[in-house]
C-alpha cells in the first residue's frame, strides 16, 4: 500500500469522522472569552479559533491540489515546496503534491529570505505554497528564483507577486488523478536542520513514508480512538511522523498553534486526546507551571491521556522522574531519529522499558543499529563510537551531492548518524553529536552529560554547554545556564554544584543568559559558539 492510498481508505471507511482540527489560542485571547464559548463554532467573519476538516474533505481538499497542480502541467518528479506555518491546509496540499507523483519539499518557517531562496535552488522547486507570514520574505526573493513559475498563496488577501490557493483550487476536480506510484518513487525532499552549515536536501522515496506509518503505530499503539495532540511544525519529519501513526488507524488529530502549558492542557482536555509529543522545553514548562500553581490539574479533564513521549534531542532523566511524579499513570516513550532516517523510531526506548530513561533504547521497528569506529568496525560494549542505522527509512541520497552521500551512506545501506552512543545493559545511550565533542586536556567531554548533570539542580531551567578555545588545554568547557523564573544562581554556587563531576567535566566557565533552541527544541549550539566565542568573552571581558 501506498501511503497515499491510506488517505484514500481513510475517506471510504470513515467519510465523516474528523480528520484533523486546528486550534489557534491567540484569536481566543485577542478576543477576551471562554474556549468552549469558540469550540463549537463552524465559522466567523474572522479566523475562528477552532476548525476542523473530515476525512472526506482531507481526501477532497488533497485531489483537488493534485489536478490543480497537473492542470499547470507538472509532471512526476517536479518539486513543490510548501512554506506554511501548521494549520488545516498544510497536510492536503501535502497529500495531494504525493499524489501527482511530485516531490513534496517542506520548508523551515524560521527561515530567512536568503535561506528560502538557498533551499528552492537546491531543490530544484517548480512552485512555492506559502502563507501570509511569509509575504514579506517571499517577495524579497520572488524575482530571484526564475524557476519558480508558480507562486501559491494561502490565505485572503493575495499578493500581487502570488495567485491565490483558494479561489484557484477550489475549481478542480475531487477525483484522484490516476498517476502511477512505486515503492521507489521519490516522494519528498527535506532540508537537515544546517547545525554544521547550510542545511543539506534529503530525498525520501515513498516506502520511506510509509515504513514511517508502521514504525510510529507498532510504537505506540495508536487505534482508532485515539487522539493525537500535534504542535510541532509539520515541515520537520519528526511532527509529520509521529503523526503517521495516527493516520493510518484513521485516528484524529490536533495541530495546536502555541505552547503555553494551560493551552496544551486546555486541549488535551477539550480534544479528549490521549497521546501527545512533547519537546522538552514544554515538559518542563508544563512541570514548571504547575509548581508555580499557575495552572492547576484539577481544572481539566485528563484521565484520558495515557502517554506522553518525547523526542528530537537528549531527555534529561530528571525531567521524566518529575514528570512521572506529576502524572504517575501516564506511559513515556524517547524516540531518536533524524530527517535522513525519515524522522524518528530508527531507535526508541520502548514504554516497557521505563527503568532505562536516559537511554534512547534499542533498534525500531524494522530497524537496526550498530556503534562504529572510524574504520567501520563495531566497538566494545561501554566503548564510545558513532551511532549507525539501517532499515527501509534510510534516505536515498543527498540531492545532487554524492560526495555528501558517500561520507554517510554505506554500500550496503548503514547510515552514519554522527551522533556519539555507547551500548549499556543491551540499551543504546546517546553521548553527544561528533562534532559538539569537547578536547579538553586530552579527554573527550560530552556535553549531554555535563547538561544532564546540570539541569538535576533545581534553580536551573535550561542549560547548554559549548567548548571555548583555550591556549593551555586547547578547549574548555562552558555552561550557558537559564535560571528558572523567581529563582535565583550565582556562579560560586553552580560550582560548588559541580564538585560531584569529576574534575575534568566540571565547566570552566560559567555564563547566565537563554538558551535558544530551533522549533524542533534542539540546542543552537552554533549559534551559541559565535555568541560566546573567544574573541567575544575577551571583549567583554575587557570592557569593549
Amino acid at each position: 500500500m501506498q501511503i497515499t492510498e491510506i488517505l484514500t481508505r481513510n475517506a471510504k471507511e470513515w467519510p465523516n469522522d474528523v480528520a484533523l482540527v486546528e486550534i489557534n489560542p491567540q484569536e481566543l485571547e485577542k478576543r477576551n472569552t471562554t474556549w468552549r464559548e469558540y469550540s463549537l463554532i463552524e465559522s466567523s467573519p474572522v479566523e475562528a479559533f477552532r476548525s476542523e476538516i473530515t476525512w472526506s474533505e482531507f481526501d477532497e481538499k488533497a485531489n483537488r491540489f493534485a489536478n490543480f497542480l497537473l492542470s499547470r502541467g507538472l509532471k512526476k518528479g517536479d518539486k513543490v515546496a510548501i512554506l506554511l506555518m501548521n494549520c488545516l491546509e498544510w497536510l492536503p496540499i501535502y497529500f495531494g503534491v504525493l499524489r501527482t507523483g511530485c516531490l513534496a519539499v517542506p520548508l523551515n518557517f524560521r527561515y530567512t529570505a536568503d535561506e528560502i531562496k538557498y533551499c528552492l535552488q537546491l531543490a530544484d522547486a517548480d512552485v512555492l505554497v506559502f502563507g501570509p507570514e511569509f509575504i514579506g520574505r517571499v517577495e524579497q526573493i520572488a524575482d530571484r528564483v526564475p524557476r519558480v513559475k508558480l507562486r501559491l498563496y494561502v490565505g485572503d488577501d493575495c499578493p500581487t507577486f502570488a495567485e491565490s490557493y483558494r479561489n484557484l483550487v477550489g475549481y478542480c476536480s475531487s477525483r484522484m488523478p490516476a498517476i502511477p506510484l512505486t515503492d521507489d518513487d521519490e516522494a519528498a525532499i527535506y532540508f537537515s536542520s544546517g547545525t554544521t552549515g547550510f542545511p543539506k536536501a534529503i530525498v525520501l522515496q515513498h516506502h520511506c513514508l510509509m515504513h514511517s506509518c508502521k514504525v510510529e503505530q507498532n510504537h505506540h499503539g495508536q487505534t482508532k480512538e485515539d487522539t493525537f495532540l500535534c504542535i510541532p511544525p509539520l515541515y520537520h519529519t519528526g511532527a509529520k511522523m509521529h503523526w503517521f501513526g495516527s493516520f493510518l488507524v484513521g485516528g484524529k488529530s490536533v495541530l495546536l498553534k502555541g505552547v503555553k502549558p494551560e493551552w496544551i492542557l486546555r486541549a488535551v482536555s477539550e480534544e479528549h486526546c490521549t497521546i501527545v509529543w512533547l519537546l522538552v522545553p514544554w515538559a518542563q514548562y508544563i512541570l514548571d507551571a504547575i509548581e508555580r500553581g499557575d495552572v492547576k490539574l484539577s481544572d481539566y479533564k485528563l484521565d484520558q491521556w495515557r502517554l506522553m513521549h518525547i523526542g528530537a534531542q537528549p531527555v534529561p532523566p530528571a525531567l521524566i522522574k518529575r514528570w512521572k511524579a506529576v502524572f504517575p499513570h501516564h506511559d513515556y516513550d524517547t524516540n531518536y531519529g533524524l530527517s535522513e532516517s525519515t524522522g524518528p523510531g530508527a531507535v526508541h526506548l520502548g514504554i516497557e522499558n521505563i527503568d532505562h530513561v536516559g537511554a534512547i533504547g534499542v533498534p525500531g521497528y524494522g530497524w537496526q543499529a550498530k556503534i562504529i569506529r572510524p574504520d567501520g568496525s563495531e566497538v566494545n560494549p561501554g566503548e564510545v563510537g558513532e551511532l549507525a542505522v539501517k532499515g527501509p527509512g534510510v534516505l536515498k541520497c543527498y540531492y545532487k551531492n554524492p560526495e555528501a552521500t558517500k561520507e554517510i551512506l554505506s554500500d550496503d545501506g548503514w547510515l552514519r548518524t554522527g551522533d556519539m552512543a555507547e551500548l549499556r545493559d543491551g540499551f543504546i545511550y546517546l553521548v553527544d553529536r561528533a562534532k559538539d565533542v569537547i578536547i579538553t586536556g586530552g579527554e573527550n567531554l560530552y556535553p549531554v552529560q555535563i547538561e544532564d548533570f546540570l539541569r538535576a539542580h533545581p534553580a536551573i531551567k535550561d542549560v547548554a554547554v559549548i567548548g571555548l578555545a583555550d591556549a593551555r588545554l586547547g578547549e574548555i568547557a562552558a555552561a550557558i545556564i537559564e535560571v528558572k523564573e523567581g529563582q535565583t544562581l550565582t556562579e560560586d554556587e553552580v560550582n560548588e554544584f559541580c564538585l560531584d563531576l569529576p574534575r575534568y567535566k566540571r565547566p570552566r566557565k560559567i555564563i547566565f543568559a537563554s538558551v535558544p533552541r530551533n522549533p524542533t527544541g534542539k540546542i543552537e549550539k552554533p549559534k551559541l559558539r559565535k555568541m560566546y566565542g573567544a574573541d567575544t568573552l575577551i571583549a567583554q571581558q575587557n570592557g569593549l
